[in-house]
């Protein structure tokens, strides 16, 4: 139904773009209906305003459609929203690291991230020299 919705909006829009360079300019517009041809005078200026009129009444109903149409699908939640996985229990850390050791980072709540980083090194650090 949407698809179906959306190329009856995009033909309405590119019939709607043709319909109003064909209009009789009256500045420094386009108007490629300016010349002379088959449509000519008063005749031709009331029956473009009014196809121009009822293409946008139809291009404003499609588009209030459209979105009305895509307020009530049901798009796929966020993987953040998701619970994740219960978080898993570590062992009491020590009360003070051994010197010469970097602090043990401490465990994740479970989340996407902590899927996805491979967990720190737990060796002894090596001290940086300047």
């Amino acid at each position: 139904m949407t698809t179906v919705l959306l190329i009856i909006h995009l033909m309405i829009a590119a019939a709607l773009v043709g319909v109003v360079l064909l209009q009789r300019s009256e500045g420094g517009a386009l108007g490629i209906g300016g010349g002379g041809g088959f449509m000519t005078g008063r005749g031709a200026a009331n029956f473009l305003t009014r196809v121009t009129a009822s293409l946008a009444a139809a291009f404003f109903a499609t588009s209030l459609l459209l979105t009305l149409l895509a307020s009530r699908s049901t798009a796929p939640g966020s993987i953040f929203e998701q619970p994740g996985p219960a978080p898993q229990s570590s062992p009491a850390a020590p009360a003070s690291p051994p010197s010469g050791t970097a602090p043990a980072a401490p465990a994740g709540r479970g989340g996407i991230l902590d899927q996805l980083q491979p967990p720190a090194p737990s060796g002894p650090s090596v001290p940086q020299s300047k």
